[in-house]
C-alpha cells in the first residue's frame, strides 16, 4: 500500500502550473495551492497583471508570459517550464474566454476562437505535460469545466461546446494515461462570487433570483470553494480519483 502522509491534503514539494492564473478563479486556486505548500507558476498574456498577482501573494507563486492559443509554441514552452521551474506535478487548464450572444449571430471565427482557447490549447498543454509526466509515472491534469458542461445555458453556444468537450477529454485522457500513473479530472464551478458574476447579476435581480431558486444551498459560492476542490484532487487525498468531474455548485446541477 502507498503510505498516507500525515496531512494528505497538503501539496508540499508539488509544482503546479495554472493557466489564466493572473486573476479570478485561476489566481484563487494558485493562492490556495501555494498556501498548501506547492510551488505555483501562473501563466497568462498580461505581464503587469501576472507580476502584480505574484508580488501580492508572496513566496510560492512565480509567473511567466505565454499565450496558450499559440499551439506551435506549446511544446517548447512546456520543455522550458520543466527545465527551469521544475518537473510539473499538476497542470490546471483554467485559461478561457467568454462569448455571450445568440447562436445565430456567432460567426465561424468567433466559434473557432473560443474552441482554440478552451479546447485546443488545453489539449496541447495536457499532451505536452503528459509526455514528461509519463516518464516519472506520476502527474495530474485538471480541467476547469463549467455548468455549461452539464446542461443547456442560452446565449453561450461556443462556450458550451468547448466546456462539454472538456469532459470528453477528461474521460478519454484518464483512460489513455492511467497506466502511466497520470490522473485526469475536472471541476465544474457553479455561480461563484466574482467581479464578473456581480457585473452580470447585480443589475439583473430576476436572473439572480432564478439561479438561487434552483440552488439547493440557496447561496452563491466563494472562490475558496473551487480552490479547495482543486487542492483535494491534486493532493495525495485524491490519489485514487481520475476521470471525475466534480461540481462545486451548491447543488445547482441537481436542483430544480
Amino acid at each position: 500500500m502507498t503510505p498516507v502522509p500525515a496531512s494528505p491534503f497538503r501539496l508540499d514539494n508539488h509544482r503546479i502550473l495554472v493557466t489564466g492564473g493572473g486573476s479570478g478563479l485561476g489566481l484563487g486556486m494558485a493562492r490556495a495551492m501555494a498556501a498548501a505548500g506547492a510551488a505555483v507558476l501562473i501563466v497568462g498574456r498580461n505581464p503587469d497583471r501576472l507580476a502584480a498577482a505574484a508580488e501580492e501573494n508572496g513566496p510560492g507563486i512565480e509567473w511567466r508570459v505565454h499565450d496558450v492559443t499559440n499551439l506551435e509554441a506549446t511544446p517548447a514552452f512546456i520543455d522550458s517550464v520543466e527545465s527551469t521551474f521544475g518537473p510539473l506535478d499538476t497542470l490546471v487548464n483554467n485559461a478561457g474566454i467568454h462569448l455571450k450572444k445568440p447562436a445565430t449571430e456567432v460567426s465561424d471565427a468567433e466559434f473557432a476562437s473560443v474552441l482554440q482557447t478552451h479546447l485546443h490549447a488545453a489539449f496541447a498543454l495536457s499532451r505536452e505535460c503528459a509526455r514528461h509526466m509519463r516518464e516519472r509515472n506520476s502527474g495530474h491534469l485538471l480541467f476547469i469545466a463549467s455548468m455549461a458542461s452539464l446542461f443547456g445555458i442560452p446565449m453561450v453556444s461556443a462556450y458550451s461546446a468547448a466546456k462539454t468537450a472538456h469532459l470528453g477529454l477528461v474521460r478519454s485522457l484518464a483512460v489513455d494515461l492511467g497506466a502511466h500513473g497520470i490522473r485526469v479530472n475536472a471541476i465544474a464551478p457553479g455561480w461563484i462570487h466574482s467581479e464578473m458574476m456581480h457585473r452580470a447579476l447585480d443589475s439583473d435581480p430576476a436572473r439572480r433570483d432564478k439561479i438561487l431558486g434552483r440552488t439547493p444551498l440557496g447561496r452563491f459560492g466563494d472562490p475558496a470553494d473551487v480552490a479547495n476542490a482543486a487542492i483535494y484532487l491534486s493532493s495525495p487525498a485524491g490519489s485514487f480519483s481520475t476521470g471525475v468531474c466534480l461540481p462545486v455548485d451548491g447543488g445547482v446541477s441537481i436542483g430544480f
